[in-house]
This record gives structure tokens, C-alpha cells and sequence, in this order.
């Protein structure tokens, strides 16, 4: 018994169905949602990024990077790549190393799961919310439906239900009741990944640039003005606050700083690859040239006159005329400007879920637990959260994989479940 028909509980069917033709054994795929796949759907704007040209355990929070290795490895990329190719769909790589459908559709990925499912006779059925799980005095689990007298008892069971990130896909948490019901615990914190950011009032002139893009350094950094985290990538001015990858990505682990350091900032570069010293001195030769010339040869130019604004300077003045302490404060603007951050835009609005079932209570050979004989754990329920750009997906499907080829095996074999 599979509970979620996301990503990793598709994959997690799928090889324990190619795994298990030809015997006796019985597959069941449960889903809570009205509409299976709605995170595939949904992914990429609709394109779904299947996963990226270049994934390791550097691109992922949360726990273990070792064990996020080791799953990984079992299942990579190239194997991912052929995987889809063999269900019909060829995947493209794009500029930024991102891998989606040459359809552009996610739908073609979905349908091409849908499709192997039933071609190996797994038992989809949703919407099917379960509400409780229990151990039988036999070894097995009693699947209990919610708001009903409906029980399924099985073998073994998966749970692939997803973390709480947008959870009208169905994964709003109620994964994480069952896991502690069979023993697991949870992390202390657990917090919205991938997730745009809400600016405070001191930084609303940023929301007035709603629609502006750019391309960044965002640096999470501590009270005490250490870096913690950086990353380089686009940022989009929102009516809100910021989204864009870059803000995106750093946005769990200015989270995670805050927890217990409140004064933790985030700080934008706009002049990635720049310093204060080389942006200070360029400031002091461009002569009798406006200042907004050269500004606006490096940034959008509403972005360059509101960066002025801030600082009161005029923008259409000459170079030579900007005074030493309004020259290095605009230097310092440029390439680390702190920003203040209200909060985030919650679940509701997040790719991914930071923090989980910690992984040092799963084998990551098997995906197993640890916890629950019969239990195993696959996907984002887990404590791990990728970058942007087709990490959280390659973690589903290696994570998936891992574990369907040991159901499998342990299905197959009764010394195996014992």
C-alpha cells in the first residue's frame, strides 16, 4: 500500500510493479486528492522541470547530505533521463541546466506515469484520504479511509503523502500525523522552502517595482552580519515583496536563521561579482557622465532611480559631483543592501517543506524505517529540500526508486519481510 500518487509514490509503484510481474503480490496506490499529480501539474509553470543536467547532495537542506548522496546515486540523472525516455517522454535541457518535456506539458509527464501504472496493474484510487493507520497483531497495517468505515489491510505500506507545501495538492501534513503514529518523530522546526518573501514597510519601495527582474546575489546573513547562505540566480519584484529563483532559494534558510536569530537579514548584491571597493572606484571616474547613465547600463532603470531615491541622490546629476559619503553609500547599496523581510507567503504558496522525518530513521539503501517494521518513507515527507530547478524532483524519483526496488525484493521474499 502506497499512500500519495505525487512523484515519489508514482515511482515508487512503478518499480515495485516492474519488480514484482508475474507474482501473486497486489499494488494499491492511495490518493486524498480530487486530482492526482497536482505538484506535476503545477511544476514549472506548467512545464514541470523533471530535474536538472547536474544534481548532487550539495544542492539540498535538511538532513544527512551522505544519505542524500547514497539515494541519489542509485537512481541519477542519466538514469532518470532514459527512465522517461523509455514512457515516451524526451526531456530538453535549457540554458539554465533545468530538464523539462520537449511538450513544454506537464500533462505528458503525468499521463506517461498514469500509463505504467495501469499498464502493470497497480490499483489507483483517489480521491481515498486516509485518516489513520494502525499495526496488526500480525506484522501488517490496517489503512483506515477518513469520515469512513473503509480499511485496507496490507503488508507493507509507504508513505509518500508529501510535506505541507501547497497543500491543495493534498499534501498539507496529515502524512506527518501517521508517521508518528507508527513511531517517527518530526524536526523541531518545519517551515516553508522555495517560497516568495513579503517585505516590511521600510522596504515597500521594493513592492512598487512590481514586474522588475534582475539578475542577483542574495545572501542570508546573520545578526552579526556573517553570510550563511548565498545564492546567484534572477529575482522578480512582486506587489508583495520578492519571488525569483535566487529569493526563492534563500528563502528557507533565512527561516531557519530566524528561528534563533531574529536579527538574521537578507541582503541583496546587485552587481553580482562586484565589490564595494571596485563599485566605489567606478563611481569616482565616470567624470561628467549622469550618474543614471552608467546605473542604467547595469540595472533596469526604475530599479537604478528608486535605488537613488533611497539614498536621496539625484540620479540625472554628474559623477564628479557625487560627494564621497553619498558615493559609498550608493557603493554599498549595490552589492550587499540589507532588505526587511516581514515574512514569508506560507505553504500555501511554497514549492517544498523544510524539515521532516529525519533521516537517520530511514535506511537509505532501502528506505526503510527504522521506526516500524513493514513501514517505508519516500519523497518530501522526509527531511530533505532541494534547491530550485528540478532537485526536489530528482530527490522523488531516486528516493521512489530506492524504494520500490527494495519492496520489491522484500514483497518477493518471505525471509526477506520477516
Amino acid at each position: 500500500m502506497i499512500v500519495g500518487a505525487g512523484a515519489a509514490g508514482l515511482m515508487t509503484a512503478i518499480w515495485a510493479a516492474r519488480g514484482l510481474v508475474g507474482s501473486d503480490a497486489k499494488i494499491v496506490l492511495l490518493d486524498g486528492a480530487k486530482t492526482v499529480g497536482v505538484k506535476i501539474l503545477v511544476a514549472g509553470g506548467g512545464r514541470c522541470n523533471v530535474t536538472h543536467h547536474e544534481v548532487d547532495e550539495r544542492q539540498y537542506a535538511g538532513g544527512s547530505r551522505n544519505t542524500v548522496r547514497n539515494v541519489l546515486r542509485r537512481f541519477d540523472v542519466p538514469r532518470t533521463v532514459a527512465f522517461f525516455a523509455a514512457l515516451g517522454v524526451e526531456l530538453k535541457r535549457e540554458q539554465t541546466g533545468k530538464l523539462f518535456p520537449v511538450t513544454d506539458s506537464a500533462r505528458t509527464v503525468l499521463d506517461a506515469l498514469l500509463g505504467e501504472i495501469t499498464r502493470l496493474g497497480v490499483t489507483l484510487r483517489y480521491p481515498w484520504r486516509v485518516g489513520a493507520v494502525e499495526r496488526t497483531p500480525g506484522g501488517g497495517f490496517v489503512v483506515r479511509r477518513q469520515e469512513s468505515d473503509q480499511a485496507i489491510e496490507c503488508r507493507h505500506l509507504v508513505l509518500a503523502t508529501g510535506g505541507m507545501a501547497l497543500p491543495k495538492s493534498g499534501s498539507d501534513g496529515g502524512g506527518y500525523t501517521l508517521a508518528t503514529a507508527l513511531g517517527h518523530t518530526l524536526t523541531e522546526h518545519m517551515y516553508p522552502a522555495l517560497v516568495p518573501l513579503v517585505v516590511a514597510d521600510a522596504s515597500r519601495w521594493l513592492a512598487d517595482l512590481s514586474g522588475i527582474s534582475a539578475h542577483v546575489r542574495v545572501d542570508v546573513c546573520s545578526g552579526a552580519g556573517k553570510r550563511l547562505a548565498t545564492f546567484e540566480n534572477d529575482l522578480l519584484c512582486t506587489h508583495f515583496g520578492l519571488s525569483g529563483p535566487a529569493v526563492m532559494d534563500a528563502s528557507r534558510w533565512l527561516s531557519e536563521a530566524r528561528t534563533h536569530d531574529p536579527d538574521a537579514t537578507l541582503r541583496i548584491c546587485w552587481l553580482p561579482g562586484e565589490t564595494f571597493e571596485g563599485v566605489d572606484g567606478a563611481l569616482t571616474r565616470f567624470g561628467a557622465r549622469p550618474l543614471l547613465a552608467w546605473l542604467r547600463e547595469r540595472l533596469p532603470e526604475r530599479l537604478a532611480r528608486a535605488l537613488c531615491q533611497t539614498l536621496d541622490i539625484d540620479p540625472a546629476q554628474p559623477g564628479s559631483r557625487l560627494k564621497k559619503e553619498p558615493r559609498r553609500a550608493l557603493a554599498h547599496t549595490l552589492v550587499g543592501m540589507p532588505v526587511h523581510i516581514a515574512h514569508d507567503r506560507g505553504f500555501t504558496h511554497a514549492e517544498a517543506t523544510a524539515g521532516g522525518v529525519p533521516l537517520n530513521e530511514i535506511d537509505p539503501r532501502t528506505m526503510r524505517s527504522r521506526a516500524c517494521e513493514g513501514l517505508w518513507l519516500v519523497g518530501e515527507i522526509l527531511d530533505v529540500d532541494g534547491r530550485i530547478g528540478g532537485f526536489n524532483f530528482q530527490w522523488a524519483w531516486s528516493s521512489g526508486y530506492t524504494a520500490g526496488t527494495a519492496l520489491a525484493a522484500a514483497s518477493a521474499s518471505p525471509q526477506a519481510s520477516a
